[in-house]
């Protein structure tokens, strides 16, 4: 039984990183999602010592909180004339470093460290179970995954046409009246969401590599949005599958080995891709070659 529950803890992580990892990609937004990652760390901590609970819908509001905050400190930097790269390091250095002063400042009063909260372990996630009435419902972790993949999915579903042309074309998105700032604070909210609901499964540190690993296999696969996020998606869930499989074979850690299979599995798109692979780019340049010797 415990294979199913971190089985299916591990496609509810692919399935919420997919998706929002398909618009990051997209958007070349693809360190954002590292940097809400870590930058969380210091709303996770607050909420903690606030709550006592590190399953406290608080923890969920305030990590949203410094997600957001993430985002907009770094656009502030950005118009200020600082370079993207340099301000997203800036911010998410800096709040990073902000939460693990304060685990090493109250690591004493509190159980938590930060290797709780950045590495996780999804072999452990069926025994913190969710009791109501008396009834075990089953680990709290797939509960909270399925929450949270609940709402992606129905605010994509309900504003995909505006996500997609400010994915694609911001500027037009704005011509038609399309708040884009709104929508990227909600991208950004949705990322922060998903991340915090994932750590006591992988952690803060390997979800950025299923947020954005299966949605970069997938946009070498395909050029449409669409089937973008469902390969995304998919990949996302045989790395899973692979990464388990390979966890048991080798005793080694359950969640490196999940996004281990999700980077192979990205390698072979990036040499096999029948468009925009390594292999397919060479045999056209060897037809192109052959082309101009025969004319």
């Amino acid at each position: 039984m415990s294979e199913f529950w971190i089985l299916l803890t591990g496609a509810l992580v692919a399935s919420c990183s997919g998706i929002l990892g398909a618009f990051l990609v997209l958007r070349r937004m693809a360190m954002i999602g590292d940097a809400i990652s870590h930058s969380v760390m210091p709303g996770i901590v607050i909420a903690f010592l606030l709550s006592g609970s590190r399953d406290s819908l608080l923890m969920m509001t305030a990590a949203l909180v410094f997600g957001l905050l993430t985002t907009f400190l770094i656009q502030l930097f950005q118009s200020g004339g600082i370079q993207s790269d340099a301000s997203i390091g800036v911010v998410f250095t800096t709040l990073f470093a902000v939460g693990v002063l304060l685990v090493s400042l109250f690591a004493r009063q509190v159980h938590l460290d930060q290797d709780a909260i950045l590495y996780g372990e999804i072999a452990y996630v069926h025994w913190n179970t969710w009791e109501w009435s008396g009834v075990n419902m089953g680990p709290k972790a797939v509960w909270l995954l399925g929450f949270t993949l609940l709402v992606i999915v129905t605010v994509i579903g309900l504003f995909y046409k505006q996500f997609k042309l400010c994915a694609f074309d911001p500027a037009l998105a704005a011509a038609l009246g399309i708040p884009v700032a709104l929508f990227h604070y909600l991208l950004m909210g949705l990322v922060s969401m998903a991340t915090v609901s994932s750590f006591e499964s992988v952690g803060a540190i390997l979800v950025v590599g299923m947020l954005i690993i299966p949605a970069s296999t997938a946009y070498l696969l395909t050029d449409k949005l669409g089937m973008m996020i469902g390969l995304s998606v998919a990949v996302g869930i045989l790395s899973t599958i692979i990464g388990y499989g390979a966890a048991v074979l080798l005793d080694a850690s359950i969640a490196g080995c999940m996004v281990s299979a999700a980077g192979l599995l990205f390698v072979l798109a990036l040499l096999f891709s029948p468009s925009h692979g390594l292999a397919a780019k060479k045999l056209r340049q060897r037809r192109l070659s052959q082309q101009s010797k025969v004319n």
